[in-house]
């Protein structure tokens, strides 16, 4: 398929995990692609690799989307390379595990730094690009379901994504007069190496059975999600929130129910 044939792309935090499975996805679709990583070059250069096997151009551009200075330059130096941008996807996000009253607040600041600020700079400076080049666009911000479930002890994150919403709703009432497109994905336990920093591979094997659809996600999933929200045949959609959880916001601890409903007809 070759949906997004001719589209330029940029997407943080795409050398691994969500955003790779992301960058890959839109590169199928046919986009060029500028995949921005912070510290894995290899992976990084590993990703671009693969997205021009799929005959399209692809670049990697090093930033810290805590800074906004390095964030702005992402996007001035992906808009250069690739001669325009019409897709930005805010991807990159940090995040460590400690109740609120044993907070380390450095960690807690750079998960906000990143997951917050960060997205806000991308979006920004994105939709300046955007706006100036006259040609409408997409912006996609991947959240989280955190950003209404008040998960324990990742209240920096649960803040942040809480926030990602807001921007993202916001950007699409001031965007839509330029024809740009502003929506929200939020991914549910996904299969990427960040899992791996919290969990073992035993405790996300077991968890993942315990979930609706009997597994994790794949980041690949989540990009096409992506995929859909640029494909001009969306053009409709703005605002909006695509949630790619395979169930897991829905009440799952209660599906015993749907059992005895059956015993009881």
């Amino acid at each position: 398929m070759s949906t997004l044939k001719g589209k330029r792309a940029v997407v943080s935090g795409a050398s691994r995990g969500i955003g790779r499975g992301i960058a890959l996805q839109l590169a199928k679709a046919g986009a060029d692609v500028v995949i921005n990583y912070r510290s894995h070059p290899e992976e990084a250069d590993e990703v671009v690799s693969e997205c021009q096997s799929l005959g399209v151009r692809a670049f990697k551009v090093a930033a810290d989307l805590a800074s906004q200075q390095e964030t702005e330059a992402l996007v001035d130096q992906a808009n250069e390379m690739l001669g325009g941008l019409d897709i930005v996807v805010s991807n990159a996000a940090y995040s460590d595990r400690h109740t609120m009253l044993a907070s380390d607040m450095d960690e807690f600041r750079k998960t906000v730094d990143i997951s917050m600020w960060g997205a806000f700079y991308l979006i920004r400076r994105g939709a300046q690009k955007l706006v100036d080049a006259g040609n409408g666009g997409n912006l996609i911000v991947i959240s989280s379901p955190h950003a209404h479930l008040a998960m324990p002890g990742a209240m920096a994150y649960n803040m942040s994504k809480a926030a990602n919403d807001q921007m993202a709703r916001t950007a699409a009432c001031e965007l839509a007069q330029y024809n740009i497109r502003c929506n929200i994905i939020h991914p549910g336990w996904t299969n990427t190496p960040g899992e791996r920093k919290f969990f073992s591979e035993e405790t996300l094997a077991e968890q993942a059975s315990k979930l609706p659809m009997g597994r994790l996600g794949e980041p690949e999933e989540i990009g096409r999600g992506v995929v859909f929200l640029c494909d001009p045949a969306s053009q409709y959609i703005t605002g909006s929130t695509i949630t790619i959880d395979g169930g897991i916001q829905l009440p799952f601890g209660e599906m015993y129910r749907v059992d005895e409903a059956a015993k009881a007809v």
